[in-house]
């Protein structure tokens, strides 16, 4: 009876046994990875001129996709033990024990050197340092930053607004006031996403020892100000791209509705100071960044279609 408990038990344990690809997915956090690549190809397409360079685009979005995944790779790494005491995170491949603490940091310094190397050899390498600054600002100092103090979250927030300027930078070799614009963008649109996903799991982060703004007594008020603050910030930073010439008439107009639902639902997480209106809050960032991207690309490719009109007669 207990050779048949202990067999049934073993089968249990093979079959919650992730694959070797679905190991190194999480390892990679691929979701997150597949974001950052998505905005680095925005970048680049947000700052070719008329015509897109397709492979210089193709190693653009696979140098950045590489240089992502060493970055979350390294970075769990660094907090496979915090991870091991989070609900969220513990079954994360080192924590878990698929993945030894050698074979993820050999994965991680692989893919950054695969990364830096399609960049700097195929794109540029302007775009490769900044994603070279990138990977050593998320590894280095955001996140040893993450247990020392609630600040973490605007350090988070400047990596995360890096990826679409390696794009822009790919495609034409500096920043540009479009370049500059678009990564605020992204920088702004991290605060309200991150605080509340730190309302959400905030006993979670209490258990890992991590400091943010909502680990702290009476702080939900202020975490819930500093996200209908951003939220607004949003408006005019986008009205700014159509400003500079970066987008149309088009992306204005969708960009503002965007960005009034986003501030509706921050000012709801102001109010309630809740787990759902912070749950709330959450769905709309995700939803608003994919919307918010793909109008902009609409918008781009009409302001080209017109050029082309008028060059062409």
């Amino acid at each position: 009876m207990e050779s048949t408990t202990a067999t049934n038990e073993d089968a249990a344990q093979l079959v919650k046994k992730p694959t070797i690809f679905a190991t190194y997915a999480e390892l990679a956090k691929i979701r997150l990875s597949l974001l950052t690549v998505v905005t680095a190809g925005v970048g680049f397409v947000m700052a070719s001129p008329l015509g897109i360079d397709w492979k210089k685009l193709f190693f653009t979005v696979l140098g950045t996709l590489a240089c992502a995944c060493s970055a979350s790779a390294l970075n769990q790494l660094t907090e496979h033990q915090k991870d091991a005491k989070m609900e969220r995170t513990r079954e994360r491949p080192i924590p878990a024990g698929h993945v030894s603490k050698i074979h993820a940091f050999v994965f991680g310094i692989l893919l950054g050197y695969i990364g830096i190397a399609l960049l700097s050899f195929f794109v540029n390498v302007e775009s490769a340092g900044i994603a070279f600054a990138t990977i050593l600002l998320y590894v280095l100092v955001y996140t040893p930053l993450k247990t020392r103090t609630s600040l973490n979250t605007f350090v988070g927030a400047v990596v995360g607004a890096l990826p679409p300027l390696i794009g822009w930078v790919g495609a034409t070799g500096g920043f540009g006031r479009g370049g500059i614009v678009l990564a605020g963008i992204l920088f702004i649109w991290q605060i309200p996403h991150f605080l509340a996903l730190a309302c959400m799991y905030k006993e979670d982060y209490d258990r890992g020892g991590f400091k943010m703004l909502t680990a702290f007594g009476g702080s939900e008020e202020f975490t819930a100000r500093i996200s209908v603050i951003t939220s607004m910030c949003l408006i005019p930073l986008c009205l700014l791209l159509t400003m500079v010439g970066t987008t149309g008439t088009f992306f204005a107009v969708t960009a503002t509705l965007l960005g009034i639902h986003l501030t509706w639902k921050s000012f709801g997480f102001w109010k309630a100071q809740s787990i759902e209106s912070a749950r709330s809050l959450f769905f709309a960032t995700i939803i608003y960044l994919p919307l918010l991207l793909m109008c902009m690309l609409i918008s781009r490719n009409t302001i080209e279609w017109i050029d082309m009109t008028v060059l062409h007669g």
